[in-house]
Formats: C-alpha cells, sequence, structure tokens
C-alpha cells in the first residue's frame, strides 16, 4: 500500500485588511504633519553655524568650571545629583521592600485584594516619570535636591516593589515548610529562612535601580529638581557651548564610573 506523503498547506499571502490599512494611513499622515511643521529652510541656513559651534565647546570645554571653589561648580553639581539619586533609591529600597511583601503570591496562597491592591499601586506609581514627579514634587515641597529625591524615589519605589515581589515569589518554600515543621513562627521565617536569600537579589536590583537614578537626577534639574540640570539648561540657552561641553564630559565620566562600580559590586552578591 504506497503511502501519501502529507504536506502543509501553502500559506496564502497575507492580506491587509481595512483596520492594518486604516492604521498605516493615519501613521504616514501623523509623520507627515508632524515634519511639516519643521522649518527646513531656516535649518538649512544655520545648522552648520549651531553644529560647528557645538563641536568647537566639545573640543575646548570651559576646564575652569571643574572646580571654582563655590557650590556652583561641575563637581559640586554631579556630587549633588549623586545624593539625589542615592537619597531616592534609598526612599524607593524602604518603601518597596515591605509593600513586596505585600503584593507576592506565594504557592499555595490565594489571590487576595491585598496583593492585587498592591501591584495596580505598583503598576500605577511606575506609570509617571521621573520628570512628571518631579513638576507634582517641584510644587509641593519647593524647588530644590529634596523634590529631585522624592520624584526618583517614589518612580523607582513602583520598579522595585514590582522586581521585589517576582523575587519573594521565586523563592523556594522548601526551607520555609521546614521551619514550619519544627514550629517556627512566621517571623523567624522571615528572618532566618527568607531574608538571607532574598537580601542579596534586593540589593543587586536596587544598585541596578541607582545607576537609572543617576541618569534620572542629571535632568531633574530642567524643572527645578536639583542637580546638573539646571546649569545643563542655562548654558544652552546662553550659548555657552563650552560649558555644555565640560557639563556633558562630567556627566558620561560620572556615569560610567557608576556602572562600572555597580556592576562590579553586583557581580560579588552574586
Amino acid at each position: 500500500m504506497a503511502v501519501k506523503e502529507l504536506r502543509p498547506p501553502l500559506a496564502g499571502k497575507p492580506r491587509l485588511s481595512l483596520g492594518r490599512i486604516l492604521t498605516i494611513i493615519a501613521v504616514v499622515s501623523v509623520v507627515v504633519w508632524a515634519f511639516a511643521g519643521i522649518g527646513w529652510v531656516r535649518i538649512g541656513s544655520s545648522w552648520s553655524l549651531v553644529l560647528g559651534a557645538i563641536v568647537r565647546g566639545f573640543l575646548h570645554p570651559d576646564w575652569g568650571y571643574v572646580e571654582d571653589g563655590t557650590s556652583e561648580d561641575l563637581l559640586s553639581l554631579l556630587l549633588l545629583t549623586l545624593a539625589i539619586a542615592f537619597c531616592g533609591t534609598v526612599i524607593a529600597v524602604l518603601g518597596a521592600a515591605p509593600l513586596a511583601f505585600l503584593a507576592a503570591t506565594r504557592p499555595g496562597r490565594r489571590r487576595a485584594p491585598v496583593p492585587v491592591a498592591t501591584g495596580i499601586f505598583f503598576t500605577i506609581v511606575r506609570t509617571f516619570p521621573e520628570i512628571v514627579l518631579a513638576v507634582i514634587f517641584v510644587k509641593m515641597v519647593g524647588p530644590g535636591p529634596f523634590a529631585g529625591a522624592l520624584a526618583i524615589g517614589v518612580h523607582t519605589i513602583g520598579m522595585l516593589g514590582r522586581l521585589y515581589a517576582e523575587e519573594i515569589e521565586k523563592l523556594d518554600v522548601g526551607p520555609d515548610q521546614s521551619m514550619v515543621a519544627v514550629g517556627a513562627t512566621r517571623a523567624q521565617i522571615l528572618i532566618y529562612s527568607q531574608l538571607p536569600r532574598l537580601i542579596p537579589q534586593f540589593l543587586s536590583l536596587a544598585l541596578n535601580r541607582f545607576e537609572i537614578a543617576v541618569r534620572s537626577a542629571a535632568i531633574l534639574g530642567i524643572v527645578g529638581a536639583g542637580g546638573i540640570g539646571t546649569p545643563i539648561i542655562f548654558a544652552v540657552a546662553s550659548r555657552s557651548w563650552d560649558r555644555v561641553g565640560i557639563i556633558l564630559i562630567g556627566v558620561v565620566i560620572m556615569v560610567s564610573l557608576i556602572d562600572w562600580i555597580s556592576g562590579m559590586l553586583r557581580r560579588r552578591l552574586r
């Protein structure tokens, strides 16, 4: 008896539905409309001059701004930016760690309202970018680094809280069950079984978020939340490209050092 070879049916050419066609037309229309508002003639006559001035500023930065003995020089503002990022991360860790235990759902536990509500809170908080939260806190507590630290802290609570909850959910329940079998209380299980396994992961995630917080703190000064962002805006507005150049060089060096140190610490925590 001959065995017939079964071949899968040839897939036909994908057809564009009316919805896809309308979506493509809408996207193209928005892009065309956005570019239509650009003054191309004006850009064409000045872009080379502006680009040349920026390049000269980077090649000949204002080295005198690095340290001039005041609290408004580059080193002081970079340290302030680091302080904003560090304080914001500390606020986030202190807020996210306890909330993560409320948001986590361990095996054998039903999906209770508290974990659901805490997870929704994390989602809402991390939806708002730091720059938006900074504007809100500047209005609430006034301009300055405290507003920047609060903005980073609140946003990072939402990010770290979800990550911490996932780490808690991934914990092996075997050690916990063994302690329950010998009569351990919930507090003893938390202190002697869960925290020793969670702290290295929590610290590693906190270091990772600190790297991101440093980058965020560098721009929060744009809205008056302290840090290196404020002198960048003033330098660009006054077309002091040599000042812009030295500030950006300092930011790049600071972020690179933080990334290197944080990566080294996270490798040791593994």
